[in-house]
């Protein structure tokens, strides 16, 4: 073995000086994980002693040298003719003598300990000593050639690679990086190929990128070659896997998200100056509505991505790949998560302050709020046009852009997921990113003043105008203790992770009917007689349900992936979910809904709760709930989840809902289950002691309470005024309620919107020892430091 390549098996972590943080984490892996059950193709790299060698043999390192000292990266002409000057005399060097016998030895020993060594092929993979560092990503800095065929071929992608090194992005990095030119060196990594052109491949995270919630991994995935989803050329499917589940042997996928997955790299039949070419093709649409993964794969990879982690002791970006011809699924990257790595103890919170016309929506990048100028740029020649504040809007962006992304105020493309390059960059620089838009370069006019908006949930929004909106920090310090739980109120299961990282006790309202609006959008009752609708809906209903069994499972699988989702981030702390509560106006607008639901006039005192669930006509809808609710605690073990009912206006729907709740297989105390009863009518309060006979406690519902008990419709702005949770009739129903539950021994909360909007009457519940306050988020952290007051002076 000569100093100028070495054998991935030979290799580890503390090889980074000899073959870069690439190719040392390949030999890391093979060394020391596939026992464990990592999968990596092998393979070998040429040294940075090689590198070295090919410069110097070549007179190229004063040259290069006195080329960029002094040189102005921000001075985008200067950068560009700098860079291609480099490249060109690397191009046009000569691999010295030794360097080619060695590659040449070690490329004839892999080709021949491959069983097709006739057609084999092969990744050639840029590997620099500064890349892939805890404290600096280097994503995309250098470059990765596919498809690579033959000895003579396999040279000229070598000589690609180490021309690589000057790309202009990769220049420009190492500048603002502050790593010296002339400290870094390059090593090429030769790597079978793995036929994911016939599978599939993509990036996975082991934890959420947005939140830097660690129990989850984040895994995308597409068609074809990974260089699609990597360059953002693709928007793929994604999916969030929980690792306690993995580790307690549960169904563990939190999540499904179908990507358009439109376009797909492959192998070409033609030959490029690499042996081989790769070509991008569309997808058949009918594979485009399928998953790239089943549920066993994703487990799979997932349980690849906990051992990468313990074993580097800090979260990780990896790179696999599915091979169609084996099926065996295969590690092909890994690398240190920098942005989680380098981010506070704080949290930033944006949120708008007043509404705007949306022009286009996609992937939300982060959770900040951008604003400023568009830019709409469609090619490296217009980077001029961005000045710094300006919104960058593109079809996508290339990673040749990033010296001049770091101006951009936020930025705006058509294609790309959450794992692209654009997206990780945007990350870095710490700028929102709405990503996948389809349309934005049409619907967005240069120069038109715009807001980018991702502090909205997965869907970032770019808006028409500036518009006004708060930035606030919130300091996660430790807050003291409080004789009562400060819980959440938390709707929607893309916020989940987010919000968990705010000071909590546990979720006290999480609405079912948010997850039935957003996620799914059909009326149960549709999918439960799917068969018997016009073909229009049925190609409607067809369309949102591309990727499941078929509409029923869609429904009950995207109610078990949102309770999943806020069980898992709120985890061991409860979670009280609130089965549907929709009125019949609100179900009505549901896709098919209009063909279900009764017109009434006054929906807010009619068809819902307990009543609807106990009907002949919705109880078979109620059940899917319960289906849902079953998985999630019974399989997936996540037992956390309580469940609480609404609207239960009698004492015999009392007992004949929570009877049936039992023959739904939830049995009070079984396997720890707690069932809640929301107490927001009148009677739920005059006959509280009843009520708890059939129930494990109360949670108030202040907002039907007051309206319930003052006689004013809370919808109508001609009685708003006369609306307040604090009126003395309120708060003599809502004593009685907590004192029976006192009395009981039973839990009392509250999840209704007064005590975040009322200090004062979070205080006077505070005062009646009530058992929780579950608030809004943005007004938790706040009001536990007025309650710590309160309490203090209380004493």
């Amino acid at each position: 073995m000569t100093g100028y390549i070495v054998w991935f098996d030979q290799l580890t972590m503390n090889d980074v000086g000899i073959v870069g943080g690439k190719n040392a984490s390949l030999g890391e892996m093979i060394s020391h994980l596939s026992q464990a059950g990592v999968n990596v193709p092998g393979g070998f790299a040429t040294t940075t002693e090689a590198y070295r060698e090919f410069l110097t043999a070549n007179d190229l390192v004063d040259r290069v040298n006195h080329l960029l000292n002094g040189l102005d990266v921000d001075d985008i002409d200067a950068l560009t003719t700098a860079g291609k000057t480099i490249r060109g005399w690397i191009l046009d060097a000569t691999l010295p003598n030794p360097v080619v016998q060695a590659v040449s030895q070690a490329y004839e020993e892999l080709v021949a300990s491959n069983a097709d060594h006739d057609t084999v092929s092969f990744a050639v993979r840029s590997s620099a000593t500064a890349e892939d560092l805890a404290n600096a990503s280097f994503a995309g800095q250098q470059e990765t050639l596919l498809n690579v065929r033959g000895l003579d071929h396999l040279f000229e992608a070598i000589k690609i690679v180490f021309a690589s090194l000057y790309n202009d992005r990769a220049i420009a990095y190492r500048v603002h990086q502050q790593f010296p030119h002339d400290k870094v060196y390059l090593s090429a990594g030769i790597q079978k190929m793995v036929r994911s052109d016939l599978g599939a491949s993509g990036v996975m995270f082991t934890l959420d990128t947005e939140s830097g919630f660690r129990d989850a991994i984040f895994i995308t995935a597409a068609y074809g070659l990974g260089e699609t989803v990597v360059q953002g050329i693709v928007n793929p499917d994604e999916f969030y896997v929980y690792k306690r589940g993995l580790a307690a042997d549960h169904p563990a996928v939190l999540s499904r998200r179908l990507g358009t997955k439109a376009v797909e790299m492959t192998y070409s039949n033609e030959k490029n100056s690499q042996g081989a070419a790769t070509v991008i093709r569309d997808v058949e649409v009918d594979r485009r509505m399928r998953f790239a993964l089943s549920d066993s794969q994703i487990e799979t990879l997932a349980r690849q991505a906990v051992i990468i982690e313990q074993h580097y002791g800090r979260p990780m970006d990896i790179e696999w790949a599915l091979d169609g011809v084996d099926g065996e699924l295969y590690i092909v990257q890994a690398r240190p998560e920098t942005v989680e790595s380098r981010s506070g103890a704080g949290l930033e919170r944006f949120k708008l302050n007043e509404q705007g016309t949306a022009l286009a929506e996609g992937r939300a990048i982060g959770q900040k709020i951008g604003q400023g100028t568009a830019r709409l740029i469609t090619g490296i020649d217009q980077m001029n046009k961005i000045q710094a504040g300006d919104v960058l809007v593109t079809d996508m962006t290339d990673p040749d852009w990033e010296p001049i992304m770091k101006r951009a105020a936020a930025i705006v493309t058509n294609r790309g997921g959450r794992t692209c390059h654009a997206a990780i960059i945007a990350r870095e620089m710490g700028i929102p990113a709405v990503v996948g838009c389809g349309d934005a370069t049409t619907r967005i006019r240069d120069g038109a003043q715009v807001t980018v908006s991702c502090a909205e949930g997965d869907t970032g929004y770019v808006y028409e105008g500036l518009l006004q909106f708060e930035h606030v920090t919130v300091d996660t310090g430790k807050l003291p203790e409080l004789p009562v739980k400060i819980m959440m109120n938390v709707g929607n299961p893309s916020y989940a992770f987010s919000f968990s990282r705010t000071p909590n006790q546990g979720v006290g309202l999480a609405r079912l009917e948010f997850i039935i609006s957003n996620m799914i959008g059909i009326h149960p009752k549709a999918v439960l007689e799917f068969d018997q609708l016009s073909d229009d809906l049925k190609n409607e209903i067809g369309s949102r349900s591309a990727g499941y069994e078929s509409p029923v499972d869609f429904y009950v699988e995207k109610l078990v992936e949102g309770v999943a989702m806020l069980a898992a981030a709120f985890y061991p702390n409860a979670v009280i979910v609130r089965t549907s509560d929709f009125k019949s106006n609100e179900y009505a607008n549901l896709i098919a809904g209009d063909r279900y639901e009764p017109h009434e006039e006054n929906p807010m005192i009619g068809f819902r709760g307990a009543s609807r669930y106990l009907s002949d006509a919705f109880q078979d809808c109620f059940k899917l709930e319960c289906r849902a609710l079953r998985k999630v605690r019974d399989e997936m073990g996540l037992t956390n989840v309580e469940i609480m009912i609404p609207f239960c206006r009698t004492l015999d729907e009392a007992e004949q809902v929570t009877a049936l709740l039992a023959s739904q297989g939830f049995v009070r105390g079984k396997n720890g289950l707690r069932v809640i009863m929301m107490c927001e009518i009148p009677s739920n309060a005059l006959l509280a002691e009843e009520f708890l006979q059939y129930f494990d406690g109360f949670s108030i519902g202040s907002n039907d309470m007051t309206q319930l008990s003052l006689g004013i419709d809370r919808d109508s702005a001609l009685v708003s005024h006369l609306f307040d949770e604090r009126n003395p009739a309120v708060k003599k129903l809502l004593k009685m309620a907590i004192d029976a539950c006192h009395k009981q021994g039973k839990y009392i909360g509250i999840c209704g919107q007064g005590p975040s909007d009322y200090p004062d009457f979070a205080a006077w519940l505070f005062e009646q020892k009530i058992s929780s306050l579950s608030l809004n988020p943005d007004s938790v952290t706040q009001t536990w430091l007025d309650l710590a007051k309160f309490s203090v002076q209380d004493d």
